[in-house]
């Protein structure tokens, strides 16, 4: 049975002081109501059900646990998240899964700009669109968008992986769209099951790095 903390009751640091313990490992959150940092730094393997909006840097660093939104976040969802699962029943606001290093950022609805930005190793699946220069400067790492990118997608890209079912509204520097084999169908196919999603990966395409921008080189002065 899972542990209730209601936030109209219970300050925020109460409940992640709670979340940083192993006493028990299932827990529901009610009324959130936009409030900040909520489910942050767990390094527990917790499964954390928060019902309803949430602010700034919900579930940040976060460790192992399983962290669900019924609702819409605010920015920076998940940011340097190292691993398990943050999920995001509504849309989110800019720079989702910021810095991340691993782990599992599922959006089901929209995210905005910035989306993935300096993304380090983590997965990140969107369900619907994302905002302009979402990937930017992307280390490692896959972005899958069900629906379409705005402007600058994957500016200054290095190795993250990013796939787009949808229109891209322009490309950042040194992002190009590569071929689509079948070990990034395969690839591809995986994510989509892991964030429970049906899309055909044939339906997509693959962006990634064109790898002019790792040295400076006189020659590409235009592109920085």
């Amino acid at each position: 049975m899972a542990t209730l903390i209601d936030l109209a009751e219970t300050p925020v640091r109460d409940l992640n002081q709670a979340l940083h313990t192993p006493d028990a490992t299932s827990w529901r959150v009610l009324n959130p109501r936009g409030a900040h940092a909520v489910a942050c730094g767990i390094r527990e393997d917790h499964t954390v059900d928060v019902e309803g909006h949430v602010g700034y840097y919900c579930a940040g660093m976060n460790q192992h646990a399983t962290v669900t939104v019924r609702g819409n976040a605010g920015t920076g969802v998940a940011e340097n998240m190292m691993s398990g699962t943050v999920r995001v029943r509504g849309n989110a606001s800019q720079s989702a899964g910021a810095t991340a290093h691993g782990g599992l950022l599922v959006i089901d609805g929209d995210a905005s700009a910035r989306c993935g930005i300096s993304m380090k190793g983590v997965d990140i699946v969107v369900g619907g669109s994302v905002g302009h220069m979402s990937a930017f400067m992307g280390q490692a790492g896959r972005l899958v968008v069900c629906g379409d990118a705005g402007e600058a997608l994957g500016d200054s890209l290095y190795e993250a992986r990013i796939y787009v079912r949808g229109t891209v509204k322009s490309l950042g520097a040194d992002c190009v769209e590569k071929e689509m084999g079948a070990e990034h169908l395969a690839e591809l196919a995986d994510l989509l099951k892991a964030a429970e999603r049906d899309e055909n990966p044939a339906d997509f395409r693959r962006y990634g790095s064109a790898r002019q921008l790792y040295h400076f080189k006189v020659d590409n002065t235009a592109a920085y």
